[in-house]
C-alpha cells in the first residue's frame, strides 16, 4: 500500500519542538482522522516500521500509538494481515454509509490532504433559560484578592503553622474512619464543638445533632431550597441582596420576590404580606450589602408571620463575628420557638475561603431528612479537614484568631474611612461599616457605579458596584462595595488614592443637559 500521503500529512503536523511528546501528537492526529472519517473504516494502516521510517521517529513510538489505538477501539490488528481502521460510526451513519462504496487504499489516504473539519460553532444559546440567566447575572470576579475586594479575609494572617501541626498529628495517626465519606451530617466532634461555640458567640439554640456540615453557605442554601421548595414556589429575598444566594435560588427554579430593606432591615410591603412565600432568605445581623441590623420588632414580626403562614426562614449569618465597637448581635434563630428558622454560616470568613467548611442548623424535625439529603446529593467527605477544624476550635485557636482579626480589621476599616473623609469629606456617604469585612461608599444618583467599577479594575483596584446587588435595572442607590480586610494597612491609602481619581473622573462630573 502507498503510505506517502498519510506519512506526509502526519509529518507536516508534528511539532518536534512542542512540549507535547511526538507519541501524543501522533496518537491525537490519527484519532482525529479516524473520528472524522478521513481515515474511513476498513482503511489499512502502514506497518509500524514503514511509518516510523517515513516520520523519522522510533519504531517503538509507532508501536505504542498502534497499541493505544487498538486498546481504545480505533483500529483492529490481525496477525499476518495488518492493522485496519475499525468501524466506529453510529448505527444510523453506518447504515447510510453501506449505500456508498467503501473508499480504501491511496484514495482514502488522499482525503488527508484536507484539514480536519472543525466542529460547528457553539454559543450561549445552548444553555437553558435559567442557565443563561445565571451566567448573565453572575457576580463572580476573575480576581479574588487585593484592594478592595469585598468579603475576603486576610489569609496571610491565618496561623498556618498551628493548622499544619494539628493536621500532621492527625495524618500521622491515619485513622481510616477519616478517609471515607461523611455520614450523619459531618464529623460529630466538629458538630459538638460548633454547637458549643455558636451558643456562646451567636446565642444560637441547638444540639450537635441539629448541625449539618456543608462546604459553605451556597451549599447550605441549595440543600434547604431543594428539600423545602418546589419549582415555582415564591421566595422572599432582600432588595438588595447577595448575588450568590440569588443565583442559587434562581437555579433551583424558585420564583424570587425582592423585598425592600430600610434602616430596620427587611420591610415587606402589603402586597408581599398578602402572598406568603414558601421561604424567606435574610441577613438580619448584618444586611448584605448595606449593613443595617434588623430591629428586634422586625425580627419578632417576621417570626410570627412565618409561624402563621408556614414560611421557612433561612438566616444567612455570614460574617457577624466581626462587629466593631460592640459585641456580636444575637441570632434570629435564637428567638425562634416554632422551628421555622434554618441557620447557615461559614468558617471561611473567619479563617480562609479555601477551607470550604460551612454549617447549617436544621429544626429538629428536619434533621434526619437534611442528613439524608446532604449525603444523597453531594456525597460529603473532607472528614480529615473537619477533624483538624475540631482540634483548632477545641484548643482555643479559633476564638483567639477571631479576636485578633477583629482588632486588625477594625484598624483597616478606620484607615479606609479616614482616607475617604480626607478626600471627599461628607460629599460621599459611608454606609454599613459597623460590622463585616466591607463598607459601602455612596455615589451621586447620576453616577454609573458599574462604569466606575470597570474603570477602577483597569486601574488595578477591585470594587463591586452596588447596582449588581439589586434585581432591577434601575437601582435606587448608587455606590461601591469596598473590602478592607485583605488589604495591608500601608496599602489602603495608595489604593484608595487610585480609586478616588477614578471616582472623580467618572462619577463626580455632573452630566450636562442637551440644549
Amino acid at each position: 500500500m502507498d503510505t506517502v500521503i498519510l506519512s506526509d500529512w502526519l509529518a507536516a503536523r508534528l511539532d518536534r519542538g512542542a512540549a507535547e511528546p511526538v507519541y501524543r501528537q501522533t496518537l491525537r492526529l490519527m484519532q482525529q482522522a479516524i473520528l472524522t472519517s478521513q481515515l474511513p473504516p476498513g482503511t489499512k494502516l502502514p506497518s509500524s516500521r514503514t511509518l516510523a521510517e517515513d516520520l523519522g521517529i522510533a519504531r517503538n513510538t509507532v508501536l505504542h500509538v498502534y497499541d493505544q489505538l487498538t486498546a481504545e477501539g480505533y483500529v483492529i490488528s490481525t496477525t499476518g494481515s495488518g492493522t485496519y481502521v475499525a468501524d466506529t460510526r453510529p448505527d444510523t451513519a453506518a447504515m447510510n454509509a453501506r449505500k456508498q462504496p467503501a473508499v480504501a487504499g491511496v484514495a482514502a489516504q488522499a482525503q488527508l490532504i484536507g484539514e480536519i473539519p472543525k466542529p460547528p460553532k457553539r454559543d450561549q444559546s445552548d444553555l437553558s433559560k435559567r442557565g443563561r440567566r445565571l451566567i448573565d447575572q453572575a457576580g463572580v470576579s476573575a480576581k479574588q484578592w487585593g484592594a478592595f475586594m469585598p468579603g475576603v479575609p486576610d489569609v496571610a494572617e491565618f496561623p498556618a503553622r498551628t493548622w499544619s501541626r494539628l493536621q500532621a498529628r492527625l495524618w500521622k495517626e491515619a485513622n481510616p474512619d477519616l478517609l471515607t465519606y461523611a455520614p450523619g451530617g459531618g464529623y460529630r466532634p466538629l458538630r459538638r464543638a460548633l454547637s458549643d461555640y455558636l451558643r456562646v458567640a451567636r446565642s444560637v439554640n441547638c444540639t450537635p445533632d441539629q448541625i449539618i456540615i456543608t462546604t459553605g453557605i451556597h451549599q447550605s442554601i441549595d440543600l434547604a431550597v431543594r428539600l423545602l421548595t418546589d419549582v415555582g414556589d415564591r421566595a422572599w429575598v432582600e432588595e438588595p441582596c447577595y448575588w450568590g444566594a440569588r443565583s442559587v435560588l434562581q437555579s433551583s427554579g424558585v420564583t424570587l420576590v425582592p423585598v425592600p430593606v430600610d434602616d430596620e432591615g427587611l420591610n415587606p410591603r402589603e402586597q408581599d404580606l398578602q402572598q406568603p412565600p414558601r421561604l424567606a432568605l435574610v441577613t438580619p445581623s448584618h444586611q448584605y450589602p448595606l449593613g443595617m441590623v434588623m430591629s428586634l420588632a422586625r425580627r419578632r414580626t417576621l417570626l410570627e408571620y412565618a409561624r402563621q403562614h408556614n414560611v421557612w426562614i433561612i438566616e444567612d449569618d455570614y460574617d457577624s463575628e466581626f462587629r466593631y465597637g460592640s459585641r456580636p448581635l444575637a441570632s434570629l434563630q435564637g428567638l425562634d420557638e416554632a422551628g421555622q428558622v434554618i441557620y447557615v454560616g461559614s468558617l471561611g470568613k473567619m479563617l480562609f475561603p479555601g477551607l470550604r467548611i460551612g454549617y447549617m442548623i436544621a429544626p429538629e424535625h428536619l434533621v434526619d431528612s437534611f442528613r439524608t439529603g446532604v449525603a444523597e446529593l453531594y456525597r460529603e467527605g473532607q472528614l480529615m479537614q473537619q477533624a483538624v477544624m475540631t482540634d483548632f476550635i477545641m484548643d482555643g485557636h479559633l476564638t483567639s484568631h477571631v479576636r485578633r482579626m477583629r482588632a486588625l480589621y477594625g484598624e483597616r476599616r478606620q484607615i479606609l474611612i479616614d482616607a475617604i473623609t480626607a478626600r471627599f469629606g461628607s460629599e460621599l456617604p459611608v454606609m454599613g461599616d459597623e460590622a463585616g469585612l466591607h463598607l459601602v461608599l455612596g455615589l451621586p444618583d447620576h453616577a454609573n457605579d458599574r462604569a466606575v467599577t470597570a474603570a477602577a479594575y483597569d486601574a488595578g483596584v477591585i470594587v463591586r458596584p452596588l447596582a449588581s446587588y439589586y434585581s432591577t435595572d434601575t437601582p435606587p442607590r448608587r455606590g461601591l462595595l469596598l473590602g478592607y480586610a485583605c488589604v495591608a494597612n500601608e496599602k489602603i491609602g495608595p489604593a484608595f488614592d487610585t480609586l478616588a481619581r477614578v471616582i472623580e473622573q467618572t462619577a463626580l462630573k455632573v452630566p450636562t443637559r442637551a440644549a
